[in-house]
């Protein structure tokens, strides 16, 4: 297992494969970062206390991957959606954010709206929509769906958006059209929360606070989640909302639709961001910049 890792463990960290592969020997065979860095200096090549301690990090977070791709494979595999070329991707990926981004589509889903209109057999109708045919009419469409549990057109249709929403979360592109924006202009903000000014004294450097993310150091990150913790502040990473939207609007609507049915996927697209992508990747911001500022 060791071999798997050695060499980009040693490109990430700019050592000699041979260092990586004597330290990751002593870490399995459980000596201690202490042991090491002071009485194998001969093996490792001296390495030190804290470049013992960066091979072990990266020696788990690549186990830690190793394991989720293995989940993730047999995940998919099970569904009988694994082909050869999905399983080389997923096999080849070293990064964690690129490999979710795979796993989604696949990912077993909660009793969402949008698994719900699939269980109201809306998949169909979503497809045509997204086909966006200039001579296709949705709600006459739409009509061939109305049964049980869809009582008319506008629940069809609704329902068929919803289904959208959660293809355009989980795009790749769009993924990456979101993560791109936040990493270039995302903006961290923290406002008192009314009513919690004399509770929330300790912070009043972050009632009305708001600062390019990229800038913000990290001790002023934790002291805006410990006051968000402490349940006085309300602390928030952002970007251009329209923009954003506007970028993945371009990803997916076609020239050739027709008007309403340009609406229709556009309402699916502001839905999809506002409830579903653009959370995610704000999560995924928040816990990458509070992961950065934990090792300072």
């Amino acid at each position: 297992m060791i071999n798997e890792y050695v060499e980009l463990i040693a490109k990430e960290l700019n050592l000699s494969t041979k260092s990586v592969v004597a330290t990751i020997k002593l870490l399995e065979d459980g000596a201690t970062i202490p042991f090491i860095s002071r009485y194998r200096k001969e093996v490792t090549g001296s390495l030190d206390e804290v470049a013992v301690r960066n091979i072990q990090l990266c020696y788990e977070k690549h186990e830690e991957l190793r394991k989720r791709k293995e989940y993730i494979l047999s995940v998919i595999e099970q569904q009988g959606a694994l082909t050869s070329e999905l399983k080389k991707r997923i096999i080849e990926t070293f990064e964690i954010s690129i490999l979710e981004d795979i796993y989604l589509p696949y990912k077993p889903k909660r009793r969402t709206r949008s698994a719900i209109a699939r269980e109201n057999g809306l998949e169909p109708l979503a497809k045509i929509i997204m086909s966006q045919s200039p001579t296709s009419n949705i709600e006459q469409q739409a009509n061939r769906f109305v049964k049980n549990n869809v009582p008319d057109v506008e629940t069809a249709i609704n329902g068929a958006l919803d289904i959208i929403a959660e293809w355009v979360s989980e795009n790749e592109k769009a993924r990456n059209i979101i993560r791109t924006r936040f990493r270039k202009e995302a903006v961290i903000t923290a406002k008192i929360i009314k009513g919690k000014e004399i509770d929330g004294e300790n912070y009043k450097n972050y009632f009305d606070f708001s600062e390019s993310l990229s800038k913000c150091s990290s001790h002023r990150y934790l002291a805006m989640r410990r006051g968000e913790n402490e349940g006085v502040l309300k602390v928030s990473i952002s970007i251009d909302d329209d923009s954003a939207i506007e970028a993945i609007d371009r990803l997916f609507v076609r020239n050739s639709a027709s008007e309403f049915n340009t609406e229709l996927i556009q309402r699916a697209i502001k839905d999809g961001y506002k409830r579903l992508l653009r959370p995610s990747i704000e999560t995924e911001f928040a816990s990458a910049v509070k992961e950065k500022a934990d090792k300072v």
